[in-house]
């Protein structure tokens, strides 16, 4: 006999709260295996694949693509069992769980993997997807004890509320596609009296509260349609009705966030500098003209600021710090963890390069160009997001000079870069034209004063302008 298991979006751990449904990897009627991914959602720092630790038929899917779902709400129902009858060959890769009433969410007793919070999956290959006919899922729906109840959908009219009283249980629905109708258009199921047996809910009972649905706002909306096209925004400043609102969630919100929290805690401050790139850049050249068996990959400009900043921070720790506001302390940490800015099409995300201080320009190289190819197609993960001590952010790459860095919180320091380009400068006494970056630290004040800052923004400064400074410290 089937058994109908609720599986709940999982705690994806760092201290995330909700993600959104990016694209769903199965549709109502697919048989799924143990820890198979069934949905792709979003999070405030990465895209990740979700597994389901149930095996069974997928009778119910809760919320559509670009949904955003908080942790602990449900996101489908597996039939576990229900597929034996689907294939008089292959029996179901749930077969052999236990039929015991399960809480669906506790893997253990319902014979799931339990592996759903490891690692965001276990990492197994995915069992090929089988569609269940519609009447046999019916079927086998109709005959499962339903142990939980499925998540609602957002109040429907008020003209609605008096039909009937919200149910208290599981919601009298059988069929699947009742439930997504109702779903994609807000209808609140157990606010509906069923026209079908001991209380049934049917599609004609969706299909009559829509109709009432759709009458109530077209009515709504001949009376308000006087009303001004312009109304007065909350600041008092006029704002067109049709103004578009785009939400501040997944990476844009947690960047927003961070960069909030960092204006409001931080006391910061900037310098800069204007360096003559010249010789860094002829360095740099000779290097990736290097041919031979020891010649290595090509080292990227980034790479070579980023070994220089780890240089500097050996010889200023005070910048490789954070602030316990709690305790009143400035911590200094052991190792570099460097973080660079990098753009991508869902906003601006900060990858972290782990113990640069141990690297040289190449391995730190090799290592920005796997995790930029991940930023790009949106597969890194949050531990590669999190645990910086000092951000490298060349923003040089679009175009401008320079700017003031925001400190990404916690840490106590910002180095950016502008754009390197051809300037008059004078160059051993006389006029030239040189290769010139400009330089800018933003620190925190609290954790050391201005001469600390610039002693490091001079000595990065002297590296670029002179890279031999560097081998003293290679």
């Amino acid at each position: 006999m089937a058994q109908v298991l609720e599986f709940k979006l999982p705690d994806l751990g760092e201290g995330l709260t909700e993600a959104e449904i990016v694209r769903w990897l199965v549709e109502v009627g697919d048989v799924v295996a143990i820890d198979q991914p069934v949905v792709e959602v979003e999070t405030a720092k990465a895209m990740v694949e979700v597994p389901c630790p149930y095996g069974g038929v997928v009778t119910a899917r809760f919320g559509e693509e670009g949904t955003e779902l908080p942790v602990g709400a449900p996101l489908l129902t597996v039939a576990v069992g229900a597929a034996e009858g689907s294939s008089g060959s292959a029996p179901s890769p749930s077969s052999s769980l236990p039929s015991s009433p399960s809480s669906g969410s506790g893997t253990e007793s319902s014979g799931g993997s339990g592996n759903v919070l490891v690692g965001y999956g276990t990492g197994a290959p995915a069992a090929r997807r089988r569609r269940i006919r519609p009447d046999r899922l019916d079927r086998a729906v109709a005959e499962a004890p339903v142990s939980v109840a499925p998540v609602v959908a957002a109040p429907v009219a008020e003209v609605l509320v008096a039909e009937a009283p919200v149910h208290e249980g599981p919601v009298p629905v059988v069929s699947p596609l009742v439930r997504r109708l109702a779903r994609q258009h807000d209808i609140d199921l157990r606010r509906l009296a069923g026209s079908g047996p001991d209380g049934l809910i049917l599609r004609a009972d969706v299909d009559r509260a829509i109709r009432t649905v759709e009458e109530t706002a077209a009515a709504t909306a001949r009376v308000q349609a006087p009303v001004a096209a312009v109304v007065a925004a909350p600041n008092g400043v006029a704002a067109a009705s049709d103004a578009e609102r785009i939400p501040l969630r997944g990476v844009r919100g947690a960047v927003a966030d961070k960069l909030s929290r960092s204006r409001t805690e931080i006391p910061d401050a900037t310098c800069w500098v204007d360096a003559d790139a010249t010789e860094l850049m002829a360095v740099r050249a000779a290097m990736n003209a290097a041919t031979g068996p020891s010649a290595g990959p090509k080292v990227s400009v980034l790479a070579l600021l980023a070994r220089i900043c780890t240089a500097a921070l050996a010889r200023f720790p005070e910048l490789n710090a954070t602030v316990d506001t709690a305790a009143r302390e400035i911590v200094r940490l052991p190792g570099v963890h460097l973080g660079f800015a990098a753009q991508t099409e869902r906003g601006l995300v900060v990858p972290v390069v782990r113990d640069a201080h141990t690297r040289n320009a190449e391995s730190i190289g090799a290592e920005i160009a796997r995790l930029t190819e991940l930023a790009r197609t949106g597969k890194l993960s949050p531990a590669q997001l999190t645990g910086g001590t000092f951000t490298l952010n060349n923003y040089g790459v679009f175009g401008v000079d320079g700017s003031t860095p925001i400190i990404n919180h916690p840490e106590a320091a910002m180095l950016g870069v502008g754009r390197i380009m051809p300037k008059p400068w004078v160059h051993r006494g006389e006029l030239a034209v040189r290769q010139v970056v400009q330089l800018s630290l933003t620190f925190d004040h609290r954790v050391c004063d201005g001469g600390t800052a610039g002693g490091f923004l001079r000595y990065v400064a002297d590296c670029v302008e002179q890279p031999a400074v560097l081998l003293r410290t290679l």
